[in-house]
C-alpha cells in the first residue's frame, strides 16, 4: 500500500460525503425538497462511498483490488455526474426534463383530495430548487462528481512501490 492513494482515496471519499451530505442539509435543515432526478444523482453516492471506504480497507492486503474498487467507485460518481448534467440541461431549458418528473400526491380516497393536494409540494426537475453562485444543486454535484470521479482515478493509478 502507499500513502499517496489512501491519501487520494480519503480525499475522494470527503469529497463525495462532502457532497451527500450537502444535499441531505439542504433538504433536512434548508427545507429544500428534492425531485426525481435529484434523488437518483444520489444513488451513485450510496454505491460510490462504500466502494471507496472498502478499497481503502484492503489497500494493504490487495493492490488489485483497491484499484478495481476505486475504479469502481470512480464509475458510479462520474454516473452521478451525468445524471447532473441531464438535470441541469433541463434546467436551463435544453433539453426536455423526463416526463415522470414532476412530483405527485397518492390520492387514494377522492373525498380528501383538494386537503392532500393543499398540502404537496410538486417539485419539477425543469425548474432550480436554488443557485449558488450561478450553479443549481444539480451543476454544483456535476462538479462535486467530477472532481472526486478524478481523484478516485488518480488514487487507483498509483503504483506500488517495490519493497
Amino acid at each position: 500500500m502507499t500513502l499517496a492513494r489512501l491519501q487520494l482515496a480519503l480525499i475522494g471519499t470527503l469529497i463525495m460525503l462532502a457532497a451527500i451530505g450537502g444535499a441531505w442539509g439542504f433538504q433536512l435543515i434548508g427545507g429544500y425538497v428534492p425531485c426525481e432526478l435529484c434523488l437518483e444523482q444520489r444513488i451513485p453516492y450510496y454505491v460510490a462511498i462504500p466502494l471507496a471506504l472498502i478499497a481503502m480497507l484492503t489497500m494493504a492486503r490487495s493492490d488489485t483490488l483497491s484499484r478495481v474498487l476505486l475504479i469502481l467507485a470512480a464509475i458510479a460518481i462520474f454516473f452521478s455526474a451525468w445524471l447532473g448534467i441531464y438535470h441541469a440541461g433541463a434546467e436551463w431549458g435544453f433539453w426536455p426534463g423526463p416526463e415522470t418528473c414532476g412530483g405527485g400526491a397518492d390520492v387514494r380516497d377522492a373525498s380528501n383530495m383538494l386537503a392532500v393536494l393543499e398540502e404537496t409540494r410538486i417539485v419539477s426537475c425543469t425548474e432550480a430548487a436554488g443557485r449558488f453562485l450561478g450553479i443549481s444543486f444539480a451543476g454544483w454535484n456535476v462538479v462535486a462528481s467530477v472532481m472526486a470521479g478524478i481523484v478516485l482515478l488518480a488514487a487507483a493509478a498509483v503504483k506500488r512501490r517495490p519493497a
